[in-house]
């Protein structure tokens, strides 16, 4: 494999954090790269909401089924099409959201964090609570959540490469 590639085979789901404090300066960078993403006709439509309040992120986790993970900060990716620059983001903003989500989770590996996406998505009932929680308008669309922070284990580079999986020319 080829070594400039190493970044995306480091970033792994990361589920237990250390209990330190994330420095907003890399908050910044991972929502900067957030924003760096391609999206349909440039569209942009991503908004964010920053999570670090202990109490804040204590309702998001006691809320969230399959969300209950220590870390210190969480990263709401939301869809705003009021602000979107392009109409084609009515149509695209599932994708470019999650452009935006996984150059965040690439970023984070890059700064030794770790992260891991909690989905809400096509979820009703996830979407709804994050909503309230966070005090999200209603015509404000919820992506997901990225839990991100100091990784409090290690799990080695990967690929998920499967040769049975790749088609050339044709099917």
């Amino acid at each position: 494999m080829d070594p400039r590639l190493n970044i995306i085979y480091q970033r792994r789901s990361i589920r237990v954090f250390e209990h330190r404090e994330l420095e907003e300066e890399k908050i910044k960078e991972l929502l900067q790269a957030g924003m760096a993403a391609p999206s349909a006709s440039n569209g942009q439509p991503w908004e964010f909401i920053v999570v670090t309040d202990p109490e804040q992120l204590s309702k998001l986790q006691s809320k969230l089924e399959h969300g209950k993970y220590n870390a210190p900060a969480a990263i709401a990716v939301l869809a705003n099409l009021s602000i979107a620059k392009k109409e084609s983001s009515i149509r695209f903003w599932v994708q470019d959201c999650s452009a935006a989500v996984e150059n965040i989770l690439i970023a984070a590996a890059g700064l030794d964090l770790g992260s891991v996406w909690i989905g809400a998505y096509p979820k009703e009932d996830v979407s709804n609570m994050i909503h309230e929680v966070l005090e999200i308008p209603e015509d404000i669309h919820v992506l997901n959540l990225i839990y991100v922070g100091y990784p409090a284990e290690e799990k080695p580079p990967r690929t998920q490469y499967e040769e049975e999986r790749v088609h050339w020319q044709k099917y």
